[in-house]
């Protein structure tokens, strides 16, 4: 007969194989066709800048992700209500702050403003946005981005506002750039030279002189479903990366050198 001890223990090692087991680590996190940063590769499988990252710091936590794919205001009304965890590629902004924790991405990558070959004259010199503006000039932006402080600090100018053009989609502020329905779009750097030359527009739609912004872009984690500790330990994992060389070898890839 099993001593007591003997029997306590085969019955708790009994309970606990009957216990169903805990939940994984899973994260939701945001995607859209966005090349270099996510996108399908010829066997439909998600990759690009961000996917890679996104998914090796997760990993180095013992999680993993789940991708929805979102247009990027739905993203943020998602985020907000706790039904999408992780959003990267954003600005911080007090607003934001309010309903999300934010870590470092590591990558920065200036966005710009691009205008048709024989419209760029028209923005000068200018390396402001502030400066490249004026009462007339229409530019195409996508629907929820804000794309750097001087962006920010514009939209509180009922002129400059109503001058936007607002799209879900960034391929089709292109179309507009190319048959003139806008004077100019803001785009990220590597986005644009990935999708204007995907478009044959790469000759035809170039950048100005004019960075919108210098800000790093950050990864947002709703306040709803995600806890201080886990954005803590992606901050860690995310960290490890940089040190290693990862996130280096990852921008190569898809930023060049």
């Amino acid at each position: 007969m099993p001593a007591l001890s003997d029997f306590l223990r085969l019955s708790l090692a009994a309970l606990l194989l009957a216990l169903p087991p805990a939940r994984a680590c899973e994260l939701r996190v945001r995607w859209s066709p966005d090349p270099p940063y996510s996108m399908r590769d010829a066997a439909g499988r998600l990759t690009g800048l961000q996917i890679e990252l996104t998914g090796q710091t997760l990993q180095r936590m013992g999680c993993q992700p789940q991708w929805v794919e979102l247009p990027w205001a739905r993203a943020l009304v998602e985020l907000q209500a706790g039904r999408l965890d992780v959003l990267p590629g954003a600005l911080r902004r007090p607003e934001r702050e309010a309903y999300a924790h934010f870590a470092e991405q590591h990558v920065n990558v200036p966005n710009r403003l691009y205008a048709r070959v024989d419209r760029a004259a028209a923005f000068g010199q200018a390396e402001r946005l502030q400066q490249a503006w004026k009462p007339g000039l229409k530019l195409g932006v996508q629907l929820g981005v804000v794309y750097g402080p001087d962006y920010a600090e514009m939209l509180g100018d009922a002129a400059f506002r109503a001058a936007l053009t607002q799209a879900a989609a960034r391929r089709n502020l292109w179309q507009m750039l190319e048959i003139g329905r806008v004077d100019g779009v803001l785009a990220s750097e590597a986005t644009a030279r990935w999708e204007l030359g995907e478009l044959g527009l790469a000759g035809r739609i170039v950048p100005t002189t004019v960075a919108v912004s210098h800000e790093p872009a950050e990864i947002m984690f709703s306040k709803r479903s995600v806890d201080a500790a886990l954005v803590q330990r992606y901050r860690e994992a995310s960290a490890a990366l940089e040190r290693d060389g990862t996130l280096a070898r990852i921008a190569r890839k898809y930023l060049g050198d």
